[in-house]
């Protein structure tokens, strides 16, 4: 392999590295599972929200229990744009996140919001993560009162509750557990 094709495919191995560890922290958030978002940001990292800004520590103990009012989250991701520098990469990250509001008293809305991901990546000892995000919010948009899926969806009731997804206790834990 050329000099010039074996930077290449090192190039192509960093950034999906990067994207796996976008992954594992959407996931990891979704989930509110801290041993995924632990093995996507390194420990010094820093996270700025907007309406929470904070260290590594500050921001397991906000997201991970994360509050009770939301019960339901789905970040989806779009296109990485990722410019490598040695060790370090600066990637831009579309990003829509649902959320499930439960305001009280039965009034539940879903709510979205579509932004991007401005992050600092940096690999050490070969482990590419996070040491830096701000998230840029582009729109937001609460779609107000939410159906009631946990029975079903379009009038036809599931086989068994599992299927409606939620924050924690979800099903996914179970098949990532290899229990399903």
């Amino acid at each position: 392999m050329t000099n010039d094709r074996q930077a290449q495919f090192e190039a192509l191995l960093d950034r999906d590295a990067i994207r796996a560890a976008l992954v594992r922290l959407a996931r990891g958030e979704d989930r509110r599972d801290a041993a995924l978002i632990r093995s996507a940001c390194w420990p010094d990292s820093v996270t700025d929200y907007g309406v929470f800004r904070g260290d590594f520590a500050a921001y397991l103990a906000w997201v991970v229990p994360g509050s009770p009012a939301i019960t339901n989250t789905q970040h989806v991701l779009g296109q990485s744009h990722i410019e490598l520098a040695g060790e370090t990469a600066r990637v831009e990250t579309q990003v829509i996140s649902y959320h499930r509001i439960d305001y009280g008293g039965g009034d539940e809305h879903d709510t979205c919001i579509g932004g991007r991901y401005l992050d600092h990546f940096e690999r050490r000892e070969g482990d590419w993560r996070l040491a830096a995000r701000t998230m840029l919010y582009d729109w937001s948009q609460d779609w107000g009162a939410a159906a009631d899926w946990s029975q079903g969806l379009m009038g036809m009731a599931f086989r068994a509750p599992h299927f409606a997804g939620r924050a924690t206790g979800d099903w996914s834990e179970r098949f990532f557990g290899g229990e399903a």
